[in-house]
């Protein structure tokens, strides 16, 4: 029987990662390189004043596509630009360590870094995973990013400035002071319709449309004046 100064502790062998799903097979990732998928991730600078949302497509541990979207700051617009030019080409782990501009895309840099190296990517159980451009997709025939940007104060009531459908040029109110429908110009639409040599009073007329019960409305109000 040796001493136990003369054992040596072995640690268990066999225990290797446990497999994640990544775009339609199980995948036991030890390195970078086995990390592939299309995933997104939500960040904020440190004063919390804007956030950003970042998606990225990734094959083989390299970051194939990158979408950039920031709100709240002006600033984080021309910070995007940078990242944007950054993204494209590095391995997944340089992304990481890289200085993407400002604090809010770093922040979903990381959010989205997790979301990839855990198995929790959209493409997880999509066979092959997304191709290059899917990130596109996610903003329309238009390619117009989704922001809300609405304004309440309690003495004057809510204000929808920007939805999904567009910009709002009016709301609709009823009888009792409440928004049932809104009046939009879909952006998108209207600087297809003028590039495409459209005047811009008709581009405008066909951009506009309306959503709810806009008709029914007893007062009509734009959200910006009034």
């Amino acid at each position: 029987m040796k001493n136990c100064g003369e054992c040596k502790i072995c640690n268990a062998k066999g225990f290797g990662p446990s497999p994640i799903p990544e775009e339609g097979n199980y995948i036991s990732s030890k390195n970078i390189k086995d990390i592939s998928g299309f995933s997104h991730g939500c960040g904020t600078c440190a004063p919390q004043q804007g956030a950003c949302k970042l998606t990225i497509n990734v094959k083989d541990g390299i970051i194939k596509e990158a979408l950039v979207e920031t709100v709240g700051c002006s600033g984080m617009t021309h910070s995007a630009a940078m990242a944007s030019e950054i993204l494209p080409g590095k391995t997944l782990l340089e992304a990481l360590n890289t200085d993407l501009v400002c604090d809010a895309i770093n922040d979903a840099m990381q959010k989205v870094f997790l979301q990839l190296v855990y198995g929790r990517s959209q493409s997880a159980f999509s066979d092959g995973g997304l191709e290059v451009g899917a990130g596109l997709e996610d903003l329309g025939k238009h390619k117009c990013s989704q922001v809300a940007t609405c304004y309440s104060t309690q003495d004057g009531g809510p204000r929808y400035l920007n939805l999904a459908e567009g910009y709002i040029t009016r709301l609709s109110l009823d009888k009792n002071g409440e928004i049932i429908g809104y009046e939009y110009v879909n952006m998108g639409n209207f600087m297809t319709l003028v590039s495409n040599g459209e005047d811009t009073k008709t581009a405008l007329v066909r951009s506009t449309k309306k959503y709810g019960r806009f008709d029914e409305g007893v007062c009509f109000v734009n959200p910006r004046k009034e």
